[in-house]
C-alpha cells in the first residue's frame, strides 16, 4: 500500500489488483503513519486510502497471537511487528502478500508473497 500511495514503480505486478484488497488494522495504521511522515494531511492521507476501498481486517487477539508465532520463523530477516501482522494475515486468509520488501520475500510462513519488483 506504502509503495503505491507513494508513487513507488511497480515492474512485476500490477497495481490495480491493491484495490478492494485486505489490510490488518495494524498495517492500516502503518501505511497511515508513512503517509503523514510524508506530508500528508490527515484528510488526505484517509481519502488516499479510502479511495482503494480496502477491507480491514482487525488486529484481534487472534491475530497478535499469530503475529507473534512468527517471531522465531522471521527473526534472521528482521522483520517488524507490522511486517509480521500482514505475513500472519496473508496466511490467515490464504491470500498473497504482495510486498516490495525483499526481506519478507525470502521467509516461508506458510503465505504465497509477491514482490512487486
Amino acid at each position: 500500500m506504502i509503495a503505491l500511495l507513494t508513487g513507488e514503480a511497480f515492474s512485476k505486478f500490477d497495481p490495480e489488483h491493491l484495490v478492494g484488497a485486505w489490510i490488518s488494522a495494524v498495517n492500516l495504521s502503518g501505511v497511515l503513519t508513512k503517509l503523514c511522515s510524508a506530508g500528508h494531511a490527515d484528510d488526505e492521507a484517509d481519502a488516499a486510502i479510502n479511495a482503494l476501498d480496502l477491507q480491514i481486517a482487525p488486529f484481534d487477539q487472534a491475530q497478535a497471537r499469530a503475529t507473534a508465532r512468527l517471531w522465531r520463523k522471521t527473526k534472521s530477516a528482521r522483520l517488524s511487528l507490522t511486517d509480521r501482522a500482514c505475513l500472519a494475515l496473508g496466511r490467515h486468509l490464504g491470500a498473497r502478500v504482495i510486498t516490495a520488501d525483499r526481506a519478507r520475500g525470502r521467509v516461508d510462513v506458510g503465505a504465497e508473497i509477491v514482490l512487486i519488483h
